[in-house]
């Protein structure tokens, strides 16, 4: 404890010398928004012109990855720079609001720091001097928000649109004599992908092309692969696919229908349509499933546009730090699936755009490997301000101006680990290279290897093939060395760890 007060005492005042040279930081991160439904990543399903911004004024990162990715423990490592193991979030626990976080660091070294949209970490935000939060997932439409002092509820408004305006906002109100660190967490493009109306009818009639993994088979895959629940063709329900309940249903029976996953779906009230069934009926419910998450997506979107156009308007887009990101991956009909929580290429990406005027050069791209332990770092790096050393990622600062290291990582360890949990996802922990992928489903005791060059779309499990022996042995090499460097013991392989602290209004709101 004492050489971490000396650390942060000695980063605020280097960070004092440093005056108004210091940067603003605007982070804006999506729930669940795949790095290949950006246009800037080459997305064959929609266009995001505000977003695509970013990458034309600053810097695309190609190689961002999650190290556990599900919503809760992705932001716990984003505040912390550590591994789930470590901060104490490996599933949907609390996090406890006592341990040290960017926020607080950046807060005590004179940030004005914010927190706008959604938390979903249980306890109340600590380190920021304004927030307003969403009590759990939050609500699409008449959204509640949460404060220090009570709550407010946006009757007849779209959570996105609060969510915009209650950063800009935040920009408006701001002390003028200080910098300004503020995270803007968005709600969608989240399950149940509600979105307005408005992006709603853009995208009804249309019709987005399937990926080519969609019918995947899973043949060569493990038992994890086949035993998951989270299909689009199976598992998504009727609230999902937006069908209308009966009328006069009690709540009761209502909400039990909605939940139900249908096997027919008959599209006309008339009865006149044919009733949809198989591989037809899988069609249309990834049909369904795209247009509501895209639609969702473009309201994100036109938000970030909004603080955009605030920043010029204000004068401060040149001393502005702006990123977008989401909390992981997500599956698009790729394997089949929707949501996340697997190691697979869809799931792991996040996407990662930021421009910094004056530092970054405009239109560039990176293919250092880079992870969500490494923001926290970066913000700190940028700011001025050492690392602590508890701190397990590194800045990413050298990257984005075009110097990574020469002994920059090559590999990186991922660890899920809630089983059985939702959708039925499986526990595992993996390596992933520049080139080969090998994941182990540890309660299974079951292993897929991916060659990565020749098998993007990780179809053929390698593992215990001719020929394979060598490679396997390098990456259960690797995989160990990486699991002891981050100094992962197991502790939280067959058990959930307790909940942290909760605040007054974390109790007030409920889990």
């Amino acid at each position: 404890m004492g050489r971490l007060v000396l650390t942060v005492a000695l980063s605020t005042l280097a960070s004092l010398t440093l005056g108004g040279d210091r940067p603003n930081i605007l982070f804006i991160m999506a729930d669940d928004h795949a790095a290949h439904a950006i246009s800037a990543y080459g997305s064959h399903v929609n266009q995001t012109p505000n977003i695509d911004h970013l990458a034309r004024e600053g810097m695309l990162l190609e190689s961002v990855f999650v190290t556990n990715s599900i919503c809760t423990p992705s932001r716990a490592t984003i505040l912390t720079g550590q591994y789930s193991h470590l901060n104490g979030v490996p599933v949907f626990n609390r996090f406890d609001s006592s341990r040290m976080t960017v926020a607080k660091l950046l807060q005590q070294a004179g940030y004005y720091t914010g927190m706008i949209g959604k938390w979903h970490l249980g306890s109340d935000p600590a380190g920021f001097d304004r927030w307003e939060i969403l009590p759990g997932q939050g609500a699409y439409t008449d959204p509640v928000f949460y404060t220090a002092t009570g709550e407010r509820r946006y009757t007849g408004r779209y959570v996105t649109d609060v969510i915009t305006d209650l950063a800009i906002d935040f920009l408006k109100t701001r002390p003028k004599d200080k910098p300004f660190f503020v995270m803007v967490h968005h709600k969608a493009p989240h399950r149940p992908w509600e979105p307005d109306a408005a992006h709603r009818a853009q995208f009804a009639n249309r019709w987005i092309p399937e990926p080519e993994t969609f019918w995947d088979s899973y043949a060569t895959r493990t038992d994890a692969l086949h035993e998951n629940q989270q299909r689009v063709a199976d598992d998504l329900t009727r609230r999902d696919l937006k069908l209308e309940p009966p009328p006069d249903l009690p709540d009761a029976e209502r909400a039990s229908w909605l939940a139900e996953k249908p096997t027919t779906v008959t599209r006309a009230p008339d009865g006149q349509t044919p009733t949809l069934t198989g591989e037809a009926l899988a069609r249309w419910k990834y049909q369904r499933y795209m247009q509501d998450y895209l639609a969702t997506i473009q309201c994100v979107d036109d938000g970030v546009g909004r603080l955009l156009a605030y920043l010029d308007s204000g004068g401060l887009a040149k001393d502005t730090i702006v990123i977008y990101t989401s909390d992981q991956g997500f599956f698009l009909g790729d394997h089949g699936l929707f949501d996340k929580r697997f190691m697979y290429e869809e799931s792991l990406r996040m996407p990662f755009l930021v421009r910094w005027p004056g530092v970054i050069k405009p239109g560039t791209r990176s293919d250092a490997m880079a992870l969500n332990v490494d923001f926290a770092p970066t913000f700190l790096d940028a700011a001025g301000l050492a690392v602590p050393a508890d701190m397990q990622g590194r800045s990413l600062v050298p990257v984005v101006r075009g110097r990574t290291p020469a002994d920059w990582r090559t590999s990186m360890y991922y660890r899920y680990y809630h089983d059985p949990g939702d959708h039925n996802t499986r526990a595992h922990y993996g390596v992933r290279t520049r080139t080969h992928k090998l994941i182990y489903f540890w309660k299974k005791d079951q292993w897929e290897l991916f060659d990565l060059v020749n098998d993007p779309s990780e179809l053929h499990n390698l593992y215990g093939q001719p020929g394979q022996v060598e490679l396997t042995k390098m990456l259960k090499a690797e995989l160990r060395r990486l699991k002891q460097a981050v100094r992962d013991d197991d502790q939280f392989a067959d058990e959930q760890p307790p909940n942290g602290v909760d605040g007054p209004v974390a109790k007030l709101r409920g889990k």
